[in-house]
């Protein structure tokens, strides 16, 4: 019986990255409990038109699916991470439930203009309410620290006096990291299950990181 149900398991799995799929019961992972249901849908146009597919898994290339790009998105449940290249490379775009109709809806105030978005996967550990971490004046987990557990749109007026971050650690949940105070800026997206929660340099935090500078953190909400 178990080795059915993990066939059926992966071949629900390779379907939902290329077709529109329906989930019956909410995903288990854990130590979490019962996970809400992970559900988006992507549109090849602004404003959701054009073609879509819906998924439930992560997508690590939308050409793969037949699309050209992503242009507008509906997360119907669960939080998700875009990227703006495949294999989860390049900017990085936070996605809670809502609508996106266009780019700016989603990408915020980022530091240059790019509308590509080519990858997506959930982010199974946001936890909103118990989320936890501590951020650390230096590399490495060195120097002055903070621990934080809630949302911070300025750092420097909690207590924090440099623009910078050396390290983190993500105890529980996940955070979205943002460049400049009022959640502007690159977004960094830190989970407790990527790296084991140890970002010991700030380059650990994308692809697409190039300073340290972090000025604003808020928790992600599923």
């Amino acid at each position: 019986m178990k080795r059915k149900t993990t066939r059926r398991r992966g071949k629900q799995r390779a379907m939902n990255r290329v077709s529109k799929t329906h989930v019956n019961a909410p995903m288990f992972f854990p130590g979490m409990g019962t996970a809400p249901f992970f559900k988006v849908t992507v549109f090849e146009q602004e404003h959701f038109q054009g073609k879509c597919l819906e998924f439930t898994y992560e997508c690590c290339n939308i050409h793969d699916c037949g699309m050209d790009n992503i242009r507008s998105i509906r997360v119907e449940s669960g939080a998700w991470v875009g990227f703006e290249h495949h294999d989860f490379q390049g900017q990085q775009f936070i996605l809670e439930r809502g609508e996106y109709p266009n780019w700016e809806a989603y990408a915020g105030s980022l530091s240059y203009h790019t509308e590509r978005f080519m990858s997506f996967r959930p982010i199974y550990c946001a936890s909103h309410q118990s989320s936890h971490m501590m951020i650390f004046e230096r590399e490495n987990f060195v120097g002055r620290c903070s621990e934080l557990c809630d949302d911070y749109p300025s750092l420097q007026a909690m207590g924090w006096f440099m623009p910078e971050v050396g390290s983190m650690h993500v105890q529980c949940g996940a955070f979205v990291c943002y460049e400049y105070p009022g959640y502007r800026g690159q977004q960094y997206i830190m989970e407790c299950e990527r790296h084991s929660g140890d970002y010991q340099h700030w380059r650990n935090w994308g692809s697409h990181c190039q300073t340290p500078k972090i000025q604003s953190i808020r928790r992600i909400r599923h």
